[in-house]
């Protein structure tokens, strides 16, 4: 019965006691439905609901389990951000802008949950036009942050970051240009994963109405409560699609280590243009001590990263760029000859970046400069005002913490690492190699195995 497991069984439990029969789909969606229905009156998480269909799929995935077929996610229930399209199902990306706009067909990564055998609930909630750290919009409210309703889930992708924390599902599918994975899921206590640069197809997560193949700097990837489980949801979601799959398969370098002790590692903990406020500070500097004390090779300094300051300049303008599309004509728009320099410039910064990596294993930052911080609700983010350390710093200053990866194209997964003395998450970004996905997923997980890892929110 669904009684037999715990309401935060990863999506890799789930799926081994589908398939030995020691539960069923129908049970773990209905259990599901009714912690949605329990909790999120207050939370606000998952905003687009689809349980019709959604007992529909478990009972056929019920009919399959026992034909003895098999699916890495055959019956799991999941919740994927409300800026994938899932067909028959609205796509807004929070803004009235674009009505209620109905996706005529599943996104490449949410076809693939589906191929996999996952059971799609519903659609968790979004800033306006996925551009804020918070999960706000005046089509489905504000969510909430579970470990304190005070507070920003964070965003983009913070509703999915919030369904994680509560209970309703092991597995999410969310999106990440300027830390929307990885901030929510430290703000959230969850594991987030923000693939490679085009590792995962990201057609189907576009504005409503648009068919492309995407834009530089954005990816979708998975979103967990453990580090397995980000691990499954990878692969499932990545390799080619489309024209690209007739002649590309993919084969991902296997972690660099199997012992945390085997591990050099960087430690970044300032940046010229982001504060760092000591609540996040001290569970880094802990994490670093913790590491060193195991064996690992630990280092605060390098002259081989690149320079911090001018690789953000680069990446604000590329961001911006690709964030215009589809606004009006401004007067900060470049020309395309600018753009393809921007291009340039970021394949220099990703090679100083290689060179890194033959040195260091991974590189270990924050995600964000501060924990969750409490509602902001400013029309003018360009006033908005964070308090790191107790003085005043602009809002979004802070992307330069995630940018680092996010302007790279490298892979990062962000972890928790400790709670702050109110008790809220901390979370670390484990950064790697080109195409060493899972090198940093196997790194947060032996960092999950050494020092633990997800912890409930009170009341949960």
């Amino acid at each position: 019965m669904a009684d037999t497991l715990s309401t935060y069984s990863s999506a890799r439990d789930m799926a081994a006691d589908l398939a030995a029969r020691q539960v069923s789909s129908v049970e773990l969606v209905n259990a599901a439905i009714a912690r949605i229905e329990k909790f999120d009156g207050a939370l606000n998480a998952v905003v687009v609901r689809d349980f019709d269909r959604a007992l529909a799929a478990a009972r056929a995935a019920d009919a399959r389990l026992a034909r003895g077929e098999k699916a890495p996610l055959l019956g799991v229930p999941i919740t994927v951000k409300e800026a994938h399209n899932v067909e028959g199902l609205p796509t807004t990306w929070g803004s009235p802008a674009f009505g209620q706009w109905i996706a005529p067909e599943d996104s490449v990564g949410v076809a693939r949950l589906k191929a996999a055998g996952a059971v799609i609930l519903g659609k968790t909630n979004v800033p306006p036009f996925l551009a804020d750290w918070q999960s706000t919009n005046s089509i489905y409210g504000r969510t909430v942050n579970p470990w304190d309703n005070s507070r920003s889930p964070g965003g983009s992708s913070g509703g999915s970051a919030a369904a994680l924390a509560a209970g309703y599902v092991p597995l999410e599918f969310g999106s990440d240009i300027g830390g929307s994975i990885r901030i929510p899921s430290a703000f959230c206590g969850v594991y987030g994963h923000k693939p490679t640069f085009d590792l995962i197809p990201p057609r189907g997560h576009a504005p409503p109405g648009t068919d492309g193949d995407g834009v530089p700097l954005n990816v979708v990837g998975p979103m967990a409560r453990t580090a397995g489980d980000l691990g499954l949801g990878l692969s499932v979601l990545a390799g080619p699609a489309g024209d690209m799959a007739r002649g590309y398969r993919l084969d991902l370098p296997a972690p660099r280590h199997a012992n945390l002790a085997d591990y050099r590692v960087l430690i970044i903990d300032r940046h010229p243009l982001a504060g760092l406020d000591e609540a996040v500070a001290g569970p880094l500097r802990k994490l670093a001590t913790d590491l060193d004390d195991l064996g690992c090779e630990v280092s605060f300094e390098t002259d081989l990263l690149p320079d911090l300051a001018a690789a953000h300049g680069l990446y604000m303008r590329l961001l911006n760029s690709v964030m215009s599309r589809g606004a009006p004509p401004s007067d900060q728009a470049i020309s395309a000859h600018a753009f393809m320099d921007l291009l340039d410039a970021q394949v220099a910064v990703r090679r100083q970046w290689a060179a890194l990596f033959e040195r260091f294993d991974v590189v270990l930052a924050p995600v964000f400069g501060l924990p969750a911080f409490p509602h902001e609700d400013n029309p003018d983010n360009r006033a908005r005002i964070l308090a790191v350390n107790g003085q005043p710093a602009p809002y979004f200053a802070q992307i330069a913490w995630p940018g680092m990866a996010t302007f790279a194209n490298l892979p990062a997964t962000a972890a928790p690492m400790g709670r702050t003395a109110e008790g809220l998450p901390v979370g670390v970004q484990i950064i790697g190699g080109h195409l060493e996905d899972r090198t940093t997923i196997a790194f947060a997980g032996l960092m999950e195995r050494e020092f633990g890892g997800f912890q409930a929110p009170p009341g949960y």
